[in-house]
Formats: structure tokens, sequence, C-alpha cells
């Protein structure tokens, strides 16, 4: 087994958890986690707000592509968990439609399904055509102008918060459902629903604590002497001196550095790295998130009877989803009958300015406006948490900066890992975050190769 010397863990989400567990499954002890939030958890972390509603930072769900990380989970959260089957839905005009948008056209009206019939039955025609240079062009090609433009264009621009034709085509993999034309013909004529795609069809859920409690549940797996929770944040990573400074001036040698820092406030802090460098960490774009919780009493609207989440692609609101997030576990509201809760994800970039003074009351509007509030509906808590980083933007030229950026920092012995540490969106789900640190660590210690972040001449 090799030695990785000190190793020090920038951040306490799900990679540097995972990769500190690892570490001490192996026997290796010389490690510490710097975290300048005071608990575990980072973007997964939940909080208990002063009426006893919980709230997570998004939508976060757990389903699964390793068993390793289903027996870790198993293990930090032995209080138990709920399974639930993914009902996901599309607000469009009124009416809900089931998830994906693009395999239930049989909900729309006649005018509006058979003109993104049309559009998809042509984009299949041309599609022998040059290759689509962007998402944006990506998601004309293969879904036709009619579903692009009803539901795609508008509720990916308020996702992502970037003009589509700014983002690579690259990451998509198994991330946006493709319907079979005749295949979707046969099922509007049967009257039949389409909601089997993907792998979150079914997902899963902690009984108690939201989704914070699996990574303090995984903290606790940890001996307490390698956390370091509550400590300044990270001001330079010194490669000749061999430290990590902090804003308290406190300083922690390292030999092995793994780091989960946005990475372009990583590559700002390294003053050894080229100014190649630098400049590649420029390319990096990110978007904003605010979550806004609203708890209620009061008899839960029908419409969300049994919902997951729900996407609304409509120029109405800000959101672009809401989770029904007392429909995941009894325990996230007070305790009593008559409590829920909806969690609202409104998106912030510089394409995508958010007044925040105004946001709160503009947010009840649609809500009302969308029906998913009532006159009868008693608001008793409103949360609201702004969190900077909220997705690595696939941008067309990040993958050419993450090459120039990663082969030199792991030249100094330091690695970037996690969803922002490693700013690749298509591997940035909690379950490959975590994977991301655990294979990372399997490198290190055994020369195992890395498969789930990838990149020419790694692993």
């Amino acid at each position: 087994m090799h030695d990785p010397g000190r190793v020090i863990i920038i951040g306490a989400g799900p990679t540097g958890l995972a990769a500190a567990h690892r570490l001490h499954e192996f026997g290796h002890q010389d490690f510490l986690i710097l975290d300048p939030r005071p608990t575990p958890g980072g973007l997964a972390s939940s909080y208990v707000d002063e009426y006893g509603f919980t709230w997570d930072i998004g939508g976060h769900v757990q389903f699964s592509h390793y068993e390793t990380y289903d027996r870790l989970l198993d293990t930090a959260v032995p209080q138990g968990w709920i399974n639930h089957r993914r009902s996901a839905w599309i607000w469009f005009k009124k009416r809900f439609v089931p998830y994906p948008f693009q395999n239930n056209l049989r909900y729309l009206d006649e005018q509006d399904r058979e003109r993104c019939l049309q559009g998809l039955e042509a984009a299949i025609v041309g599609r022998s055509g040059g290759e689509a240079r962007n998402f944006k062009e990506w998601l004309e090609d293969t879904f036709g102008y009619g579903i692009a433009e009803a539901v795609l264009h508008p509720l990916n621009l308020k996702t992502w918060g970037y003009p589509l034709d700014q983002l690579s085509k690259n990451w998509i993999g198994d991330r946006v459902a493709v319907p079979d034309l005749k295949l979707l013909r046969s099922q509007i004529v049967e009257c039949e629903d389409d909601d089997r795609w993907g792998p979150n069809r079914i997902f899963r859920y902690p009984m108690r604590g939201g989704t914070g409690a699996i990574w303090a549940g995984v903290a606790s797996l940890i001996p307490e002497k390698h956390l370091h929770l509550g400590s300044a944040a990270v001001t330079e990573v010194n490669e000749r001196e061999k430290i990590v400074r902090c804003g308290n001036q406190a300083t922690y040698p390292w030999d092995t550095l793994i780091s989960t820092m946005p990475l372009d406030i990583l590559c700002a802090s390294v003053p050894t790295l080229p100014t190649s460098c630098r400049l590649a960490a420029e390319e990096l774009k990110h978007n904003s998130i605010h979550i806004l919780g609203f708890g209620l009493k009061g008899n839960l609207p029908e419409c969300l009877k049994g919902k997951s989440w729900m996407y609304f692609p409509m120029s109405n609101s800000p959101y672009s989803r809401i989770t029904a997030l007392s429909n995941y576990s009894p325990h996230m509201t007070p305790q009593g009958p008559g409590y829920w809760s909806l969690m609202v994800e409104v998106c912030e970039s510089p394409f995508k300015p958010v007044n925040e003074k105004a946001l709160i009351e503009d947010v009840l509007h649609a809500l009302r406006e969308d029906l998913l509030i009532t006159s009868e509906s008693r608001i008793i808590s409103v949360w609201h948490r702004r969190e900077e980083y909220s997705y690595p933007i696939p941008t067309l030229n990040r993958d050419n900066a993450l090459q120039a950026i990663m082969i030199e920092l792991e030249k100094q012995n330091i690695f970037s890992r996690g969803r922002f540490g490693g700013w690749k969106y298509e591997v940035s789900n909690q379950d490959h975050s975590a994977m991301q640190a655990i294979e990372l660590i399997d490198r290190l210690l055994l020369g195992h190769p890395e498969t789930i972040y990838r990149h020419k001449e790694i692993g």
C-alpha cells in the first residue's frame, strides 16, 4: 500500500467526508478535514427553522449507481429510510404533465401536441445533417422546435441561468430523455403515461433529519480528531512550503492535498500555478441559487398529493423547480396534523439577476397563480438561503480548462474533486461526488485507476 503522508482535505461535504472515511477504513490516520461551516454536509446539509420545518439546500434525493456508496449510506443512516417512486411533473399551461414532458405529449391540447409531434418528426428526418455545436442546437436537433420552444428552452434557461448556446452538449449522457416517435404516437392513442425513464425513478430519503442527516451520519463514522469544522476559510495552498493557510493565519502541513472547494477559488489560492492555469480558471462559470422554504398548515392541495417535485418552464414564475418536501417524510414538518411544506429553487446568474428584496413576494404571487397555495393555506414559516455556488456550468471551453488545470495541480500533489472541485456537472450528484473521493483514495493508496472522474493523463 502506498503512503500519501499527511493528507489535508478541504471541505466536509460528500466528497471530503467520503475521502476521510475511506482513509479511516484503510487505517491511514494521518489526515484532517478543514471546513469553515460548523456542521458537515456542505451543499447537502439540512437546516431546521425556528418553527420546526426541515429544509434541504435544493431537491436532493438518493439514487445510486454504486454498491459501495449504498453500503456507506446504510451504515451512516441506521435510523431508517423511506422509499419512493418518483412522481415528477411539468406545469405547462395550467396543467401538470408527467415528467419527462417529451414522453407524455398526450396531456397537451391538440394544437400544442401536433406542433410538438411535427417538430420531433422533422428533427428525426433532419438528423443526418451536421453535428450540433452546443446544447441549444442539440435540443432543437433532438426534439424539434415544438418541444424545445414549449418547455426545454425556457426550463433550461431558468435552471442554468446561461444562454444555452454557451453550454456544451458533452455533459448530457443519460440526463435528458430522448423519446421514441413510434412509441410516443402509440402512447397517445392508448392514453398511456411514460414516467419510467431515468435513474431516479426510484429513490430513497432519510426518515429523519433531511439530506443533511446522511452526511452527519458519515461524519460520525470518522474519529472527531480528524474533523476541524468551523475553521477559518482557506486562503492559501502553498506547494513550496507544503502548508495550507487559513484566514485566521492558522497553518496546516500537508504531503497530499484533496480539495473540494470551488476549483476557481482553489486556483486563485495556489501561488505556484502557472499563468495559463489561472487564465483557464477564469473560463469556469457557475450559477447561484436561492432556496425558499414555505412551511404551511391546512389541507394539502389535491394537486400536490403524492408529488415529489415539479418543473416550471412558464414565464409567470421565477422558480424552475419546487419540491413537495413534506411528501418525502412526515418528520420534515412540526409535529401535529395539517403541516406541509414546499421548497422553491430560484437560479441567479449574470444573465439572470434576482431582485432579492422582492423575491419572497414574487414567489408567493406565482405560487398562488400556479394554484400551489390556496386561500385555505396558512403560511407558518418562510425560510430563505442563498448559495453562491449551485451548478458548475458545462460551458463550451470547460473541458479544455479542466484539462490544463488538473494536470498542473496534480504535479503539485493537489487533487481537486467533487461537485465544484471537479467542476463536472455530469458526475456531481451526491453518489458521484462521494465515489470520486473513494476512487481517488483507492488510487493514492492502492494504485487503482479512477473511472468516475476521468480526463487525459489521469488514472
